[in-house]
C-alpha cells in the first residue's frame, strides 16, 4: 500500500524493522519450549510507523468514524499516544462495529466486524511481534494468513499429497462457527505458552473483551476472536495449531498404519489417508478432539470421501478400482480424477459449482444494479471483476470453467444493457460490435500448476 500523499514523514520507511523481528524469531527457535517474557520493548515508534504503513488505508471506518487520512493528519502524535497507552496499560480497546454482507447465494447475510483505524494499527504492531514467535512453531502444512503462504500453495500441496498416495480417503473437516466459538480461556492458555509478556497479554485480553456494537448497543461475546481485527487470524492459527496441528503430527500420525497427511488453511481442513481404516479412526476421534476445546464439527459437512485412483485401463473415474471416484471441494476448487493427455489418471481441479454459481450471480446483480451507468464505466468495473476471478480460479486444468464464466459475464452484460429502457435493443449482433470496442479480458491461467504426474 502506497503512503497517503503529503501525510507521511520521510523517515517513516527509513528504518528497517525486519532485523528486529528476525532476532525475535531466532530467539523463539532457540527456545522452542520456553515462554518469552520480554517482547513489548520491541514495540517502539519505528515499529508503530511500520504497522501504520502495513495497515490498509481504504477500509470502512470503525465506531469512531475516523479514516486513515484523518489519523495521518497528526500521525506522529497519534502513534505516540497509542504506544504510551499500550505500554502503560491505559489503552481501552474500542468495540468493533458490526455490519452484514451477503453470504453464499445472497439469501443469507453474515456478520463482519470493523475495528477503528487506530485499533487496527496497534493490533498490527502486536501481531508483527507475536507472529515472529509463533511462526517458528507452526507446521509446514498450515497455509492460512501466514507470511509468504497462499491458498494456491495449499491447493497445490494437497494435489501433491493425493498424487503421491495415488489417492485414498479424504476427510473434509468443517468446524461450526469457529471464529465465533473459539474459547477465550483456552486461547489465553495457548498464547501464554509462548508469549508471557505482560503488555502483549493485556492487549490480547482487551481485544477479546472489546465487544461488538450493533444498532447502537454493545454486546460482549464470551467466545470468539476480535471480529475483523488484524490480530484475529494469528490468534485463530495459534488456537488450531494446539487443537489440531500439533496433535495430528505428534499423536495421530505415529498411530496410523499407512500414510496420512493434512492440509489446513485457516479453519478449512482436509485430511488424506491411504488406508480406509486409518481414515475411519481419525474420523471417529475428530469430534472428541475438537469438543474438548469447545469446538463443534458440522455433522453433515464433515464427511469421509472415497478418492482412490481408478484402475489402469478404466475410462470412468466412478467405476475405477478400490475406493475410486468421488470428488471433494477445498478452497473453492472441486478435486476429481480424470485422464491426462497421456492417458494416465491424475487429480484435476475445477471451480466448485457453488463458488461458480455465486460468482455468476454477483455479476448478474451488479449488471442489473448498474445498467444505467455509462458503458465505459461498466466496462472498467466488469474488467476488474473478470480479472479478479481469473486471479484466483485461473489455475492449470480449469480453462473450461474460466471460459464458462466469461460467457456468463457476456450474457449478463448484454441482458441488462438490453433492459436499460423500453427502446433499448441490444441484440447479439449489436452487442458483439460493442465487445469489439469494449472487450472483456479473455480467460487465462494465472497460476500454472504444471507438474509431472505420479507414475502409474
Amino acid at each position: 500500500m502506497e503512503p497517503l500523499e503529503g501525510t507521511m514523514p520521510e523517515s517513516l520507511g527509513s528504518v528497517d524493522i525486519s532485523p528486529r523481528l528476525q532476532r525475535i524469531a531466532k530467539l523463539a527457535r532457540e527456545m522452542p519450549q520456553a515462554a518469552l517474557t520480554t517482547l513489548a520493548h520491541h514495540i517502539d515508534m519505528d515499529l508503530m510507523r511500520e504497522a501504520f504503513r502495513r495497515t490498509r488505508k481504504d477500509g470502512a471506518t470503525g465506531v469512531d468514524g475516523q479514516t486513515a487520512a484523518q489519523f495521518a493528519e497528526d500521525l506522529e502524535g497519534n502513534l505516540r499516544r497509542l504506544l504510551e497507552q499500550a505500554k502503560s496499560g491505559t489503552y481501552r480497546a474500542p468495540a468493533v462495529r458490526r455490519t452484514h454482507v451477503p453470504k453464499g447465494d445472497g439469501s443469507k447475510r453474515r456478520p463482519i466486524g470493523i475495528p477503528t483505524f487506530a485499533d487496527k494499527v496497534l493490533q498490527r504492531a502486536a501481531a508483527m511481534v507475536m507472529e515472529a514467535v509463533f511462526e517458528q512453531d507452526f507446521v509446514d502444512w498450515s497455509y492460512g494468513f501466514r507470511p509468504g503462504r497462499s491458498a494456491h500453495q495449499a491447493v497445490q500441496a494437497l494435489w501433491e499429497q493425493m498424487m503421491s498416495m495415488h489417492g485414498g480417503w479424504v476427510i473434509e473437516v468443517d468446524i461450526r462457527s469457529f471464529f465465533d466459538e473459539l474459547d477465550h480461556g483456552h486461547l489465553r492458555q495457548f498464547v501464554s505458552q509462548r508469549v508471557r509478556d505482560g503488555v502483549l497479554l493485556r492487549l490480547v485480553g482487551k481485544w477479546l473483551k472489546a465487544g461488538v456494537m450493533e444498532h447502537g448497543q454493545v454486546h460482549r461475546p464470551k467466545a470468539g476472536t476480535p471480529q475483523g481485527g488484524v490480530i484475529s487470524p494469528l490468534l485463530a492459527n495459534v488456537y488450531l495449531h494446539e487443537v489440531f496441528d500439533s496433535w495430528f503430527d505428534q499423536e495421530v500420525k505415529p498411530r496410523m498404519r499407512g500414510r496420512v497427511a493434512a492440509i489446513r488453511y485457516a479453519d478449512d481442513i482436509v485430511v488424506v489417508a491411504q488406508r480406509e481404516r486409518d481414515a475411519q479412526r481419525i474420523m471417529e476421534v475428530l469430534p472428541k478432539r475438537f469438543g474438548r476445546y469447545g469446538l463443534r464439527l458440522h455433522p453433515e459437512k464433515t464427511r469421509l470421501v472415497r478418492f482412490g485412483r481408478p484402475r489402469k485401463g478404466s475410462k470412468d473415474p466412478k467405476g475405477g478400482g478400490s475406493g475410486g471416484g468421488r470428488s471433494f471441494d477445498f478452497l473453492g476448487f472441486t478435486h476429481y480424477w480424470d485422464l491426462s493427455r497421456k492417458g494416465t489418471w491424475i487429480v484435476k481441479r475445477r471451480t466448485a459449482k457453488a463458488r461458480f454459481a455465486l460468482a455468476v450471480r454477483r455479476v448478474w446483480l451488479w449488471c442489473r444494479n448498474h445498467r444505467h451507468d455509462p458503458v465505459e464505466e461498466q466496462h472498467v468495473k466488469l474488467c476488474q471483476k473478470v480479472r479478479g476471478h481469473y486471479g484466483y480460479y485461473g489455475i492449470t486444468g480449469n480453462s473450461a470453467a474460466l471460459s464458462s464464466f466469461w460467457e456468463q459475464v457476456k450474457r449478463a452484460w448484454r441482458r441488462w444493457l438490453n433492459k436499460r429502457s423500453q427502446r433499448a435493443r441490444m441484440n447479439w449482433p449489436r452487442f458483439n460490435r460493442l465487445l469489439k470496442r469494449y472487450p472483456l479480458p479473455l480467460p487465462r491461467v494465472v497460476h500454472s500448476y504444471l507438474r509431472l504426474a505420479a507414475k502409474p
